[in-house]
């Protein structure tokens, strides 16, 4: 079976998501981000970026980036139709995917991972300071050009679906009111209402 590393509430929940969604069945192994357990030998033995998601395959391998793990998902189970077969549109998905990781992710992690990339505390302190603004920018970009409807592909639920519910998940918290952006508001009450998002609430792992 395969054993999904992950933390609650960080973008790992989108590789169960779509494991759901694929019907694949999987271990979930809550990793303990309160007492740094993704800093100990026994998880960096398994992810050496100390990170999650970290998926371990049947045969032992283990796969990590968000990313690479919803790709894997789709190839493996390809009756779900978590990938759409026309270039522009998987493109459209991708690129959404990509906005995701490169650049919400990052606006996001700002919050309390200043450490990444500066020393100072005055740093942090600024980059925390920053987050409800960038985040803004990032919901406004995903308004009005990643979602083209219910779902990033309009009206068909894909891999970029997950992620973005998981990243969305966070614009609350990182003090942006979602209701100025009607179309991610709908998105993410939709999401809900889906069995996959359903059973990962119920596990608690969201």
């Amino acid at each position: 079976m395969l054993k999904l590393y992950y933390a609650p509430g960080t973008i790992s929940i989108a590789v169960a998501i779509a494991l759901e969604e694929a019907n694949l069945a999987f271990d979930p192994v809550k990793v303990d981000f309160k007492t740094a357990e993704q800093t100990l030998p026994d998880y960096l033995a398994i992810n050496a970026k100390g990170r999650v998601p970290a998926l371990v395959l049947e045969d032992g391998m283990v796969l990590t980036e968000t990313g690479a793990l919803l790709d894997y998902i789709a190839a493996v189970a390809p009756d779900a139709n978590l990938v759409p077969s026309a270039p522009a549109q998987a493109a459209h998905m991708r690129s959404a995917m990509y906005y995701l990781a490169s650049t919400m992710h990052i606006a996001h992690a700002h919050k309390m991972r200043g450490s990444r990339w500066a020393d100072n505390q005055s740093s942090f302190d600024d980059m925390q300071a920053k987050v409800p603004q960038t985040m803004a920018t990032c919901a406004a970009y995903v308004e009005d050009q990643i979602l083209r409807g219910d779902f990033v592909l309009g009206d068909r639920f894909s891999i970029a679906d997950p992620y973005l519910f998981v990243v969305c998940n966070w614009l609350e918290g990182d003090n942006v009111n979602v209701s100025n952006y009607p179309k991610i508001q709908k998105f993410m009450t939709g999401m809900e209402t889906r069995a996959s998002v359903r059973t990962i609430r119920e596990k608690a792992m969201l």
